[in-house]
């Protein structure tokens, strides 16, 4: 069943006890408006509140999972806020969305094809396991496209490691979905025509389970990730990246061509 007029930029499925989550701007390879993440947070809210749902999945229509945020109307809509302005919108847009996903009390995944851009390496990093078609790739280019200190939410140290993090910040590269499940960045890595049967298979089976039991065990497994510090080093990378957008090197980006930035983020990849 799915949920087409509740919402703009994405769709809703219910496959008995499992809630698919589907970003629906395939035109645009799935970039993040506002529209979207707004709608985005309320389905996982409704989902998470929802007696008759275990699992959710975040999905995205099209060849690409998502191409990160949308660039062109943050150009319009921010490039001239004032600090406040876009801690607080950022806050708002990115980290605590990104959070809401983490600190979902039901089990979390991700199904990725194509290309997991910057925002989008951002969202689907924040669920419990992630599922990659082999054509899909991971790659985090804002350090060299736009002149930011990485995203508004820097979780995948916690999953790359410290110097495999660094290298994909500090060059940009693409990383391979085999090379992805070698790091431990992704949980499976099947063909693309086996992606959404897989997901979901896994997120059925996943269902079977307790559901009290479930929501324990990641709650635990949550819990060892912030008392090694996880929570308290996003918070910390956030006011970093808050810094770097009143860089003259930011500020660079924005007043000469930021098509012309993408698209020397683009040939990292």
């Amino acid at each position: 069943m799915s949920d087409v007029a509740l919402y703009h930029e994405i769709v809703c499925e219910t496959l008995g006890p499992v809630r698919r989550i589907l970003l629906n701007r395939p035109q645009l390879r799935n970039a993040q408006n506002r529209t979207m993440l707004d709608e985005i947070d309320a389905a996982f809210a409704a989902a998470a509140a929802d007696p008759t749902i275990r699992v959710i999945i975040l999905a995205a229509a099209g060849d690409h999972f998502s191409a990160g945020h949308d660039l062109k109307e943050a150009q319009r809509d921010r490039s001239h806020q004032s600090a406040e302005q876009r801690f607080h919108q950022e806050e708002a847009k990115y980290y605590q969305i990104c959070m809401h996903i983490h600190d979902c009390p039901k089990p979390t995944l991700a199904q990725v094809q194509g290309a997991c851009l910057a925002g989008g390496l951002m969202l689907a990093g924040m669920c419990d396991l992630i599922v990659a078609a082999e054509d899909a790739f991971f790659s985090d280019p804002t350090v060299h496209s736009v002149s930011l200190a990485s995203l508004e939410v820097l979780a995948y140290p916690f999953y790359l490691g410290p110097r495999r993090a660094k290298d994909l910040l500090l060059t940009g590269r693409r990383l391979p979905a085999s090379e992805a499940l070698q790091f431990g960045l992704v949980n499976r890595v099947v063909p693309r025509a086996e992606l959404e049967s897989t997901t979901l298979k896994l997120a059925e089976h996943i269902a079977k389970a307790a559901p009290f039991a479930v929501r324990l065990a990641k709650r635990s497994v949550n819990r060892m990730m912030d008392m090694a510090g996880f929570r308290t080093a996003l918070e910390a990378h956030f006011d970093t990246h808050q810094v770097t957008h009143h860089s003259d090197e930011f500020a660079a980006v924005i007043n000469g061509s930021l098509a012309n930035s993408i698209d020397r983020g683009k040939a990292l990849r």
